[in-house]
């Protein structure tokens, strides 16, 4: 599969796809965030009520992303603008790519510190330490710094530029087939060295032993709120790598399996992180410090640990990097689409614009900390606007949209294209899905909007 009739990329395999795909949801929230929302919410009855969010909230909505983008190989706004002639709609689509955009700005930020973070592990910093404060101490004096971080931010958009410029197929698709195989590889090199480690039992008894005295409405909230982010919902992002599958591609088993990379990657930086933590004794419930407070110290505790330090941040960087992929090609197949921008044009302005929205969230930390709107830095609002806001009220205009404006009979005829035989087997599966896409998936979307906003 080269191209469409009107000449637009399309995946090369199904493969390529699906690793893609994974990329955007396998991201700084699998190997960063996760581990550290389980380690303050209890541990495996946490685990226990994301994975059944995942199974009726992500799983249902990908899908319904997924579908859209193939159904009209359009960016989010041209979408809306194939299936609906109300420009409230088109507003949803461009607010899906605005989102997007902004979540790139402050992303690369972060990921930049994960690209800084593979210098100082070659140049054995973290074995200078002599105190569990010290690993603080040092990433506090390198985000302090301006010329670090705004170093870090244009080498990382630099490369996320290079990458998408090159194509669907010659930049996304090549690019994720390296880079997701790496991901694993390195993953599993770092969770074999954590699992071998005297005293990671305990960590694994934290993970997978539940604890239900600690659930309460707002675990399940939390839950909610991860299960729905960590696939990159809400943001067009698989809107519009869907709208680059053929019609002859199965939609509900790439979804499956999307939604199964993104998982296992999650449990195995879970299982990873906490069994050598708890080996060394420190703090599971440290915060989003985890990864750049905590396991520095725990490398320098390890045997081997200046190689798996090395192992650990290239993996962070590399998840970082297909979750950025993914965000700057939504805006940039809205302007070569509808806008009509040859592909390295729009890359490359587009990418620089989002560095150069970057530089306030990167300055947060160091010339612009003393600014703040509404009690918060740069970096917060931005974070705030979109996650909070953005994101799950665009999940749920979707929801609502296939489901009840589209329509979801529709949808389900679209969604039989290249999955034939799977619908001759699984009939009470599709009538489980309608029910999550009209009336579960809509309502448990809203309440987590509610619960960011601070309403619930």
């Amino acid at each position: 599969m080269i191209s469409n009739q009107s000449g637009r990329e399309q995946w090369g395999s199904k493969v390529g796809f699906i690793l893609a795909a994974a990329g955007s949801a396998v991201g700084l929230g699998n190997i960063w965030a996760f581990p550290y929302v389980v380690g303050s919410n209890g541990g495996a009855a946490f685990i226990f009520i994301y994975l059944l969010c995942v199974g009726i909230i992500g799983l249902p909505v990908l899908l319904a992303e997924v579908l859209l983008g193939r159904t009209t190989q359009r960016n989010p706004v041209g979408t809306f603008k194939t299936l609906s002639n109300s420009k409230f709609w088109h507003a949803v689509g461009a607010m899906g790519i605005a989102a997007g955009f902004i979540i790139l700005s402050f992303y690369a930020v972060v990921a930049g510190w994960s690209l800084g973070y593979i210098f100082e592990a070659v140049r054995g910093v973290f074995f200078d330490f002599s105190a569990p404060t010290d690993a603080e101490a040092h990433f506090n004096s390198l985000v302090g710094n301006p010329v670090w971080i705004i170093g870090m931010l244009v080498l990382f958009m630099f490369v996320t530029m290079v990458i998408v410029l090159s194509g669907v197929r010659k930049g996304i698709e090549k690019g994720s087939k390296i880079l997701m195989p790496l991901l694993f590889i390195l993953l599993l090199g770092v969770m074999f060295r954590g699992i071998t480690m005297e005293g990671s039992s305990a960590g694994l008894y934290f993970l997978f032993n539940p604890d239900w005295s600690k659930i309460s409405a707002g675990t399940v909230l939390v839950a909610l709120g991860q299960a729905f982010f960590t696939l990159s919902l809400g943001m067009g992002a698989m809107m519009t790598y869907g709208s680059y599958m053929s019609k002859k591609d199965n939609v509900v088993s790439s979804s499956v399996q999307i939604v199964g990379l993104d998982t296992s990657i999650a449990l195995i930086a879970g299982v990873a992180i906490f069994s050598a933590v708890f080996a060394i004794g420190l703090d599971p419930a440290e915060g989003p410090g985890l990864i750049f407070h905590t396991l520095p110290n725990v490398f320098t505790q390890m045997a081997g640990g200046y190689v798996f330090s090395i192992l650990f941040f290239v993996l962070l960087f590399v998840a970082a990097l297909t979750s950025a992929m993914s965000l700057l090609e939504v805006v940039t197949a809205y302007f070569v689409d509808e806008k009509k921008w040859n592909r390295k044009k729009a890359a490359l302005v587009l990418g620089s614009f989002a560095l150069l929205l970057g530089l306030p969230s990167a300055l947060s930390y160091n010339l612009m900390s003393d600014f703040t709107i509404f009690g918060l830095n740069f970096f917060d609002l931005t974070f705030y606007i979109t996650f909070n806001i953005m994101l799950p009220l665009g999940g749920f205009l979707i929801s609502l949209f296939l489901a009840w404006v589209w329509g979801v009979d529709k949808a389900v005829v679209e969604l039989k294209k290249g999955a034939e035989s799977l619908f001759e087997k699984a009939g009470w599966q599709i009538s489980i899905w309608k029910v999550c896409v009209k009336y579960i998936a809509p309502i448990m979307i809203f309440l987590v909007l509610l619960s960011s906003i601070g309403i619930i």
